[in-house]
């Protein structure tokens, strides 16, 4: 059983991608060290108990987070891909339950409550990986010649989840799905009319939800707020710029910054402004350096891989972690309005974890040298 074990390790080792791995832990291990020096203040002000509340939950979700990526990273390709198939199904249904058995949060409907000790978790986050390999399935199904076809039946599986992410509402996740489906159908090979024709019909739509619809006069508010800065809605933003700006070039020093006690659930949806302040836009430039090395080690595999459904789950799960990065980086920079997306690795949060695990599981995995 030992020598079992180790020849499956042994083969697992030898074929990995090494450095994509590296990457990918090293992200995730700054998200825990900044989770560590950002959020002790937060525990002992707020909570009045053990300082380093908010650390030990992270440091638990990164532990299962990476128990997670090795696991999907060991599993056969073949088997993997069918698995993911149910996965979707599963995570599909829980998304559906949410207007029905989920808990409320601050106006927005969209985590699902578990018994105690396990947390609630937010089902979009655990299905947006398994979205990305459904699609890709769909678009690059052979038994149809009809490309267009497959596009059309792509969009079938796409309509329920953004109509049941704008009633939530959560129209940043709206988004995010739309655009990493987008950037899948465009790279598939589309007409660039159709495509662009596609990409007007949902602005348009977004916009007309955002703009005439009551349930989301909060996010109308945002956009209002974020186009007229003076009009005094956009508290947070500014603080979140304040605090990049106050640490310059090698930041304020650990525990001097005050972006955490200022603003709301800013070691997730502003954890760049909260390093940035304390540790200077020098290491910000570094993490983003670190995304797009990760995403160039991803692209170098997809020139190389011959099967068209594994280069479009390997382009969308890059994508959808750049897109996500760029949102959370836009939002924090006051050039994106307010949307509440986390940072991917490093912004603390369960679900957030788990679904960024989950994706570079399925990358190390895709990415692993093929065998003869």
């Amino acid at each position: 059983m030992k020598n079992n074990f180790y020849f499956k390790f042994y083969g697992w080792w030898k074929n990995i991608d090494k450095f994509i791995l590296l990457l990918i832990l090293s992200l995730f291990f700054l998200g825990l060290f900044f989770s560590l020096v950002s959020t002790s203040l937060i525990a002992s002000d707020k909570l009045d108990t053990n300082s380093y509340y908010f650390f030990i939950k992270h440091l638990f979700f990164i532990i299962f987070g990476i128990f997670i990526l090795i696991s999907i990273s060991f599993i056969e390709q073949k088997k993997l891909l069918q698995i993911s198939q149910l996965l979707f199904i599963i995570f599909f249904i829980f998304l559906i339950l949410v207007p029905i058995i989920g808990i409320e949060v601050k106006g927005s409907r969209r985590w699902i409550g578990l018994p105690s000790p396990f947390p609630n978790f937010q089902p979009i986050e655990i299905l947006k990986p398994f979205f990305i390999i459904a699609i890709a399935s769909i678009i690059s199904l052979e038994k149809n010649k009809n490309l267009y076809f497959n596009y059309f039946l792509s969009f079938i599986v796409l309509s329920p989840i953004t109509f049941l992410l704008a009633m939530q509402p959560d129209i940043g996740q709206t988004i995010l799905i739309l655009f990493t489906w987008l950037a899948l159908i465009f790279v598939s090979g589309v007409n660039l009319f159709i495509f662009f024709s596609t990409f007007i019909i949902f602005g348009a739509l977004i916009s007309y939800l955002v703009f005439y619809i009551p349930k989301f006069e909060y996010i109308k508010n945002r956009i209002l707020s974020f186009i007229d800065p003076n009009s005094g809605n956009n508290y947070q933003s500014e603080k979140a710029s304040e605090a990049i700006i106050n640490g310059g070039f090698f930041g304020k020093g650990v525990g001097e910054g005050t972006l955490n006690s200022k603003v709301p659930e800013a070691h997730t949806d502003y954890i760049v402004s909260v390093i940035s302040e304390e540790f200077g836009i020098i290491i910000v430039l570094i993490i983003i350096f670190l995304f797009l090395i990760l995403t160039y080690k991803v692209f170098k595999k997809i020139n190389v891989e011959k099967e068209n459904r594994i280069k479009l789950i390997l382009l969308g799960s890059v994508s959808i972690l750049l897109i996500q990065t760029l949102i959370h980086i836009g939002v924090n920079i006051n050039f994106l309005p307010t949307t509440g997306m986390t940072l991917p690795f490093l912004s603390y949060g369960g679900s957030s974890i788990v679904s960024t695990a989950i994706l570079a599981g399925i990358i190390l995995n895709l990415t692993k040298r093929k065998l003869n």
